[in-house]
């Protein structure tokens, strides 16, 4: 394995780290809020946000993004937002349709064999 290698898989677990504290951070400040200043669907917004920050990071820095945590980040993200303006969104269809927005841009989104 490479030196810039290492440095990438150090980076990605320092990246990793920083969004797992977050993430308790966001939660921690949601509980100490009463629970009628919290927006429903606040929790599913901020998820979404540091999962597709956490990729669009990983892509600044060339290191391999997670498309689990893309689509997790997306699923969240689209329900929080739907939540925050009273639209009961329909999951399965929308799921649905994101798993094939991935199937499509997978191929642009892989880094390219140096």
């Amino acid at each position: 394995m490479s030196d810039q290698d290492q440095q990438k898989m150090h980076l990605n677990k320092r990246l990793e780290a920083i969004a797992w504290g977050l993430f308790l951070i966001m939660i921690g400040g949601l509980w100490l809020l009463p629970d009628e200043t919290v927006p429903e669907g606040a929790w599913l917004l901020g998820v979404g946000v540091i999962m597709l920050g956490l990729n669009g990071v990983r892509y600044l820095y060339g290191i391999k993004m997670s498309g689990f945590t893309i689509f997790l980040g997306l699923v969240a993200l689209c329900i929080g937002i739907g939540a925050l303006f009273g639209v009961d969104l329909p999951i399965f269809p929308i799921l649905i349709i994101l798993w094939g927005l991935s199937v499509v841009l997978e191929p642009f989104l892989k880094k390219k064999p140096q």
